[in-house]
């Protein structure tokens, strides 16, 4: 089994779309939350089940879309990094 290690800037951006989702309802940013947390664990077990990201075509970098958001993190066989967290509409910048 791997470990989850976050980088800085994917924990600031997760706080920052928590802050984001919290002006409408605070029980959904604290569920988004709790779902991404949720999923990043399962890479625990199953660190290839993400897409390999297109714009860069690196097999060792995937990511997990879900709703409207993209996780994109780097498989490094016994950890995987999670490098950022941002909505699907804007451009990837690694």
């Amino acid at each position: 089994m791997v470990q989850i290690e976050w980088t800085e800037r994917s924990l600031e951006d997760l706080n920052k779309i928590h802050d984001y989702i919290d002006h409408d309802s605070k029980s959904y940013a604290t569920l988004f939350i709790k779902n991404r947390y949720n999923t990043v664990q399962k890479l625990k077990q199953f660190p290839n089940m993400g897409r390999i990201v297109p714009e860069v075509n690196i097999p060792s970098v995937r990511e997990i879309i879900f709703q409207n958001y993209r996780l994109v993190y780097r498989n490094l066989d016994e950890i995987v990094e999670i490098i950022t967290v941002f909505h699907g509409g804007r451009l990837l910048r690694l």
